[in-house]
């Protein structure tokens, strides 16, 4: 007890040298954007705060043409649901390879799961380096390569996805219960046979959760790869929102499907693991 009586005036003090260090780390970034707000806004088409109150302009626009146009506005949610179906199936199929992947970087990353040593650090590197890059760039380099279609933007949804959910699915892999392992191992189980029925009833839960959130975000990521010609509805929302005044409805319908989409599949995946957790 003296020893830890010892260490409480340390830790006070460290406590408030971490508190200092952090308001005086806020205060100096404060000071930069107030310096150099005139400059920033000297730069600008027009002043920062009077464009601030044009924020909602353009979307009040959006809701006043959708509006007055609201008796065509069913007829646009069906017209527009081949473009949603496109984006969906880049989604889906980008999501289901990256997924894949990600389970084998994921179990060939973590080092609690018996993997030989030095395939590691190779994993764990090699799934930085695929989140590392935005969809964006690697569709727009695909494009360039591949032509405008769906395959690039797939492709690049794909290679983020392996990345981002395989170090998800490792982080899941670390905190795993290994006694069901050892009990396999010490009846000799192989390895394959360890991970399919002691890790992967563990972690299956966590890894729908995870793979129906990216689901939800590679929906979004493709379409607004559709702005750069992925196709999809991405490329209607250019479209209509290049028109500017007039396609308003049509822009207000896109969002619709949008939002309606990542509502549906969030209801989906809370069901879904309900029922995998109640088995």
């Amino acid at each position: 007890m003296a020893g830890v009586t010892d260490l409480r005036p340390r830790i006070i003090a460290d406590e408030k040298r971490r508190s200092v260090y952090t308001w005086a780390l806020i205060l100096i970034v404060l000071v930069i954007l107030v310096a150099g707000y005139d400059q920033a806004s000297s730069m600008n088409s027009g002043d920062f705060l009077t464009g601030l109150t044009k924020f909602f302009d353009y979307p009040g626009e959006i809701v006043a043409e959708a509006w007055q146009k609201r008796a065509d506005f069913p007829g646009l949610l069906v017209q527009f649901l081949p473009a949603l179906l496109e984006t969906l199936n880049i989604a889906a199929v980008a999501t289901i390879l990256g997924g894949l992947f990600a389970m084998i970087l994921a179990f060939l990353g973590t080092s609690n799961l018996d993997v030989w040593p030095p395939l590691v650090p190779v994993a764990r590197r090699a799934m930085d380096i695929m989140r590392a890059f935005p969809e964006l760039i690697i569709a727009l380099f695909l494009i360039f390569v591949l032509g405008t279609s769906p395959v690039p933007a797939m492709i690049a949804v794909a290679f983020h996805t392996a990345g981002a959910l395989g170090k998800q699915f490792s982080e899941v892999n670390e905190n795993i219960d290994r006694r069901p392992i050892e009990g396999l191992q010490a009846v000799g189980a192989g390895w394959l046979q360890r991970m399919k029925f002691a890790v992967i009833p563990q972690v299956l839960p966590n890894y729908l959760s995870y793979f129906m959130l990216r689901f939800e975000v590679n929906v979004r990521a493709s379409a607004i790869l559709g702005f750069v010609g992925a196709g999809g509805i991405g490329s209607e929302l250019r479209r209509t929102i290049g028109w500017g005044q007039g396609a308003g409805d049509e822009t207000a319908a896109l969002f619709l499907l949008l939002i309606l989409t990542i509502i549906a599949i969030d209801q989906l995946s809370s069901y879904v693991r309900r029922r995998i957790i109640q088995a």
